[in-house]
């Protein structure tokens, strides 16, 4: 495990004093930060002027989340193998997830943007929520280890963790064997569209079956926008009732 850092360790010029804002912030968290420009960091998007942003601490914080909801998924399902454990995890750390935590913190009113991000909606913007979220949780590890990050993650992906108690399935995955089941080819994804800034980019995906009219997704990855596509062309097929044969 590692330890908490001496506070002034990290970088000459840490500030002494969060904006009162970031008080609250962190006593809602539970957590008194030795380091406070960890907690400012972390809510710092690219956009703004001068001093770092939270992109490197969410580098950190991603390794560290996959690292406890790993552990947690090991010990909660004990009879399941890899492949399971697996489609459990990507679920609990993708962007959405990551997301839908971040509201519940409340942490996009914290977020530092500048005015034409935040005017573009940046505080909602789901990419960015998930970003900062994991950056929050690497400031936590930074500032006092896995001890300080551990009750924030059980706190908020352990009831994820419960919710659904089967191992669940990607959406490109059980598009393919809706296709394979019906003797079809496989599904096409293909990239038409590309939209945002060079470091923030929004991938835009069409993805067809023979017979079925196609769907449309977008994402920050072309995976995440083929998941998105996928998964709007599942929730029309479910809806539709086929013919009795």
């Amino acid at each position: 495990m590692s330890k908490p850092r001496p506070a002034g360790s990290r970088r000459k010029g840490a500030r002494e004093l969060l904006p009162e804002d970031l008080q609250a912030f962190s006593q809602g968290l539970g957590h008194h930060f030795r380091e406070p420009d960890l907690l400012t960091e972390a809510v710092t998007h690219a956009s703004t002027d001068g001093g770092r942003s939270y992109e490197r601490l969410e580098f950190l914080g991603d390794r560290v989340l996959g690292l406890l909801v790993a552990d947690m998924l090991y010990r909660r399902f004990v009879a399941e193998p890899e492949g399971a454990l697996a489609k459990r995890y990507a679920a609990l750390v993708r962007e959405d997830t990551l997301a839908q935590v971040a509201h519940a913190l409340n942490l996009g009113s914290h977020l530092r943007l500048s005015p034409s991000v935040a005017d573009g909606g940046g505080r909602d913007n789901p990419a960015i929520l998930a970003d900062s979220c994991e950056a929050l949780l690497g400031a936590l590890y930074l500032d006092g280890g896995l001890a300080a990050v551990r009750p924030l993650v059980e706190r908020f992906w352990q009831p994820l963790l419960e919710a659904d108690l089967k191992p669940p399935q990607d959406n490109k995955t059980a598009l393919q064997e809706w296709a394979q089941g019906r003797g079809l080819p496989l599904p096409n994804y293909r990239e038409v569209g590309r939209s945002g800034s060079a470091h923030e980019p929004v991938f835009a995906v069409r993805v067809s079956i023979d017979g079925q009219e196609a769907a449309d997704g977008s994402g920050r990855s072309k995976r995440a926008a083929e998941q998105a596509a996928a998964g709007e062309l599942l929730e029309r097929l479910r809806g539709t009732v086929e013919p009795e044969a």
